[in-house]
C-alpha cells in the first residue's frame, strides 16, 4: 500500500477523532450538573487532546514524508491558513481544559458542585466555534490539493 495514503488517512482519522471528541464534550456539557458528567468531561477532553497530537504528528508526516514534499506545503499560503485555524482551535481549548479541571476538582470536594451556567455557556460557545474552525481546515486541505495558492 502506498505510504502517503497511509498518512494521509491516519492524518484524517485523527482530525475525525479531534471533531467527535468536541463534539462529545459539547453533549457532556448537558450533563454538568452530575459528577459523573463532570469527570466525563475531564476524560473527554484529554481525548481531545490526544487526538490534537496525532494531527500535529501525522500532518508533520505528511510534512517530511508525503508525496508533495515540504516545499510544496511551506510555499503554499493556504497551508499556513490551515495550520493557523488548527493552532488557533487548539488556543481556543485552553479555557475549557481549566475549567474541566476546576470543575472535577469542585465535585471531588462536593458531589453536589454544578459549575455556573454562565461558565458552562462560554464553554459551550468555545466549543462551537472549535467546531467551526476545525470544519474549515478539510476546505483548506482541499483548496490546497487542488493548487490553490501557488504560483
Amino acid at each position: 500500500m502506498n505510504s502517503d495514503a497511509l498518512l494521509a488517512y491516519f492524518h484524517f482519522i485523527a482530525i475525525i477523532g479531534m471533531a467527535s471528541m468536541l463534539s462529545a464534550e459539547f453533549a457532556a456539557l448537558a450533563n454538568r450538573n452530575s459528577a459523573i458528567g463532570l469527570r466525563r468531561l475531564k476524560r473527554l477532553d484529554g481525548m481531545y487532546g490526544l487526538f490534537a497530537l496525532l494531527t500535529l504528528a501525522s500532518g508533520i508526516a505528511r510534512l517530511l514524508w508525503g508525496a508533495k514534499g515540504s516545499a510544496f506545503y511551506l510555499s503554499n499560503p493556504v497551508f499556513h491558513t490551515k495550520l493557523s485555524l488548527f493552532v488557533l482551535a487548539g488556543l481556543m481549548s485552553i479555557y475549557p481544559t481549566i475549567q474541566y479541571f476546576k470543575w472535577a476538582e469542585a465535585v471531588n470536594k462536593d458531589v453536589r458542585y454544578a459549575p455556573p451556567a454562565a461558565g458552562a455557556a462560554r464553554v459551550r460557545s468555545l466549543i462551537i466555534t472549535q467546531l467551526v474552525l476545525l470544519a474549515a481546515i478539510p476546505l483548506a486541505a482541499t483548496l490546497m490539493a487542488r493548487g490553490v495558492g501557488m504560483n
